[in-house]
């Protein structure tokens, strides 16, 4: 039952989205994509000549690799602020929202679809979400301890209030192909 209502929710989100797009509030579609190889190719390809085709050096240099945070408007359809990043850290999804609202720091609201990694509900981002809304930190409580800083089920349900100009939607879990199909498009 919880799945299905988690569904319907991001679902109703999406097909809101165009809607919500002209009252000037933002849904984005987050999700981060880690492990990606960065790879270079020893020799330049060989171009394609008549009767063969465009040849590709088989051996590589890797040089490590990179971590793509992507943000798909899907009420506009607009790629938003995409990052590349070694690592994909609390600090570094905060920095991804931060770099996100900061395109249209006047929008009339937003709403993130994301996962339930742990560090979509982190107390960094909760900290960013609060400071963006007028809330004090002082009232937020402390980590580990009390108020809405206290637990991660704490700081995600302040992070769902949609009364808040700036909102989440956490796919249910067990879905992620629910929200990576449309980062995806």
């Amino acid at each position: 039952m919880q799945l299905e209502q988690g569904v319907e929710k991001v679902c109703q989100v999406y097909l809101n989205a165009e809607e919500n797009e002209a009252k000037g509030i933002h849904t984005v579609s987050t999700d981060e994509k880690t492990g990606i190889q960065a790879l270079e190719r020893i020799c330049p390809n060989k171009p394609m000549k008549p009767g063969k085709p465009e040849r590709m050096e088989y051996e590589y240099i890797r040089n490590g690799t990179t971590c793509l945070f992507g943000n798909l408007n899907v009420g506009s359809g607009e790629i938003v602020s995409p990052l590349l990043n070694p690592t994909r850290t609390e600090e570094d999804f905060t920095n991804n929202i931060k770099r996100i609202v900061a395109t249209d720091p006047k929008a009339a609201g937003w709403i993130f679809v994301a996962d339930n990694l742990n560090t979509h509900v982190s107390e960094s981002l909760v900290l960013f979400v609060a400071k963006k809304l007028g809330i004090g930190r002082k009232s937020l409580g402390r980590k580990g301890k009390d108020g809405i800083l206290k637990s991660m089920a704490s700081r995600k349900a302040f992070l769902e209030d949609e009364s808040h100009r700036i909102c989440f939607v956490f796919t249910p879990k067990h879905c992620r192909a629910l929200q990576t199909s449309v980062v995806s498009i």
